[in-house]
């Protein structure tokens, strides 16, 4: 009769460490999510007069990484993605119905800790963005900063994400969740 207690605690605490180490899947991971992407941006330009974008759009991005998995509970990771960041409306002069489109390619560095099947993160890297507004094109390559946290299930992550992306005089902000698959 003694054996079965012992069998009891010996299970418990097998769960438990299985539990503990849950979220620190280590490889490469692909994934996609779906969110809002904001602009408010006022300028008061010489040659165009009052220049004004306030709004926000659907948005979407693909990605994928590889999590190092050095340290368990410590996640550290790189990952790269493709950001349609959507359409935004906007005035000129007074003038409305201005558009601009954006895309990006982004390149993060990602530090993480979990506790059991949920974690936190961090990530920074750069983004390099293309944009067009009725016809003109402009691109650079900025910073890009973001939070996010995330519920890990086997193999798969459930990620909710805000980004900061710093486009030379216009900032976006990209409210996203997704999900990640860890081969």
């Amino acid at each position: 009769m003694r054996t079965l207690p012992a069998l009891l605690i010996s299970t418990a605490a097998l769960s438990f460490s299985n539990l503990a180490l849950a979220g620190s899947e280590s490889g490469f991971y692909l994934g996609a999510s779906l969110g809002t992407a904001e602009i408010d941006y006022s300028e008061n330009d010489p040659d165009f007069g009052e220049i004004s974008f306030d709004d926000s759009d659907s948005a979407y991005k693909v990605f994928a990484g590889y999590n190092l998995g050095i340290i368990p509970f410590l996640n550290l990771a790189v990952e790269g993605a493709y950001v349609d960041l959507g359409s935004h409306e906007g005035e000129i002069a007074d003038v409305t119905g201005f558009k601009i489109d954006s895309n990006a390619w982004t390149a993060f560095g990602l530090a993480g800790f979990d506790l059991g099947p949920v974690g936190v993160f961090g990530k920074a890297g750069f983004v390099a963005w293309d944009s067009e507004l009725d016809g003109d094109s402009e691109s650079g390559t900025d910073p890009a900063y973001g939070l996010g946290a995330k519920i890990q299930l086997g193999s798969i992550a459930v990620r909710a994400e805000y980004e900061l992306f710093e486009l030379e005089e216009v900032d976006i902000d990209y409210f996203s969740v997704g999900a990640a698959y860890t081969f």
